[in-house]
């Protein structure tokens, strides 16, 4: 066994107010590989940042914690295909009078609209900001109803479970349990385009998480609603507190030998530097020309305060010398067993606001063409009610948003919502096999990030199952990649 020492920091929430793991694992050849792989791959890419000083990209990740309503979030709004929508989710319909019109300038020939609560985001997707990537969700292997019926074909690994689901968009990997993040390998690969290694590409406003998780990074987390990062109470200034910062350091300082220990100790060393090193940029925000104002005090996780987090923070990227950054953010309480349209309509305000802000906010920073905010959430729920809400389904539909989207589309292929035997992905319950995989939603922001090609497979192991890595096509189409 041997620690996974990288210059990288991360605060630990559990231990000391704040947190992030320390990357502790096995020198196996497989990680041996990819570490080799990575030197590579960063080395040149840190060569073609060099050539282009101006160059800045960021990936912001919002995990929609419990499950997404996707169907009452992206629906059908007119004619047959509305009524069959109506017909299925019962009285878990949304009023065909309250749908927000979208025109995707890509047509099945169907008219679609958003959820009443989601203003701005209507607005964003109409103005090519914004896109959707229809029925999506985590596959193996392409399947049909009748082998999923069979059981011939693999599926996901705990496929309606909140704990396996999640942790399989956060991985990339449906067919295994993994506690190694796809965001956290990216950075793994992309380590040198940064000049300050003191700092960790990866930032959570929401603890600890599996994407950022790599073979050798982990986040740095921030806690936006205590107003500090770091070790809790380190730099309080009572008099007591110095008796122990003094108690603290000094079980800092010794170089021990079990590996164990030695992980602690760096932890915390680097949550102390992290959190002087963003300390300033923190104390010195830009003023905002959209505020950054929650709707409901923000029940279920401070979604709009965590934009305006990741907002000061991408504002200071040129202070601590940033060139690559990937944020996460959770924003929990989609798990809706019941209440759900007016449970669901309060979470997509406090969403569509925050979101709204975001991107104004990249907007006055000349940012918008630089920052890529995307959703994941581990499935979304069942059409048919349970009678005051949905129960765990499989395919969704996710939202991409930013200036190098090419947005007012969607991507994927939309499906029918009718139950039975009439739907050939509709398996019981209203639940839908995805038609588009998460591995190809994942590569594609993947390669805008700055991830060759080539290096894809070291992300996602089964993408070629999905996509042609030498094909020189964009997975999806959704991002511009120019």
């Amino acid at each position: 066994m041997s620690m996974k020492d990288n210059p990288f920091q991360d605060s630990r929430r559990k231990f000391f107010g704040q947190a992030s793991c320390a990357a502790v694992g096995s020198s196996t050849l497989l990680s041996t590989l990819f570490n080799l792989k990575g030197i590579n791959a960063s080395v040149g890419f840190n060569s073609s940042i060099n050539n282009n000083p101006n160059d800045y990209k960021a990936l912001v990740c919002v995990l929609l914690g419990g499950g997404n309503d996707a169907f009452n979030m992206l629906m059908p709004r007119t004619g047959a295909a509305y009524t069959e929508y109506a017909n299925t989710r019962t009285n878990q319909a949304i009023p065909q009078n309250q749908i927000r019109a979208i025109n995707p300038i890509i047509s099945d020939g169907k008219e679609y609209g958003v959820h009443p609560s989601m203003i701005h985001m209507q607005s964003m997707f109409e103005d090519g900001k914004l896109a959707f990537i229809s029925n999506i969700g985590t596959l193996v292997q392409p399947i049909t109803k009748q082998q999923f019926y069979a059981g011939t074909i693999p599926t996901p690994i705990g496929l309606y479970s909140h704990i396996d689901q999640v942790t399989h968009w956060q991985t990339g990997i449906p067919s295994a349990r993994q506690a190694q993040g796809w965001g956290g390998k990216m950075a793994d690969l992309l380590v040198a385009s940064n000049e300050n290694q003191n700092i960790s590409m990866s930032i959570s406003t929401s603890g600890g998480n599996v994407f950022q998780s790599g073979n050798n990074s982990v986040e740095f987390s921030i806690n936006p609603l205590a107003g500090e990062i770091g070790i809790n109470g380190y730099n309080d200034d009572w008099e007591i507190m110095e008796y122990r910062r003094q108690a603290f350091d000094a079980m800092m300082n010794p170089d021990y030998q079990n590996i164990f220990k030695k992980a602690y100790t760096e932890t915390n060393k680097k949550a102390i530097n992290g959190a002087e090193i963003l300390r300033p940029i923190r104390a010195n925000t830009p003023t905002w020309t959209t505020p950054f104002v929650p709707y409901l005090m923000d029940r279920f996780g401070p979604i709009t305060k965590n934009f305006h987090e990741i907002a000061n923070l991408i504002a200071g990227r040129d202070q601590i010398d940033m060139k690559r950054q990937i944020f996460f953010v959770e924003f929990g309480g989609f798990d809706m067993h019941d209440e759900l349209l007016t449970d669901h309509s309060e979470r997509l305000i406090e969403l569509d606001r925050a979101l709204h802000s975001f991107n104004q906010a990249m907007i006055q920073l000349g940012l918008q063409d630089s920052v890529t905010t995307f959703s994941l959430s581990e499935f979304s729920r069942t059409l048919t009610s349970n009678g005051n809400g949905t129960d765990h389904a499989w395919g969704a539909n996710t939202f991409v948003m930013g200036g190098a989207v090419n947005g007012k589309k969607m991507y994927g292929d939309y499906p029918s919502l009718s139950l039975g035997n009439s739907n050939p992905l509709e398996i019981g319950g209203g639940s839908l096999i995805p038609t588009t995989a998460t591995d190809v939603y994942f590569a594609e922001l993947a390669l805008w990030f700055g991830v060759p090609a080539s290096d894809l497979a070291l992300l996602f192991p089964n993408i070629g199952t999905f996509y042609d890595t030498t094909s020189g096509n964009n997975p999806l189409g959704f991002m511009n990649l120019v």
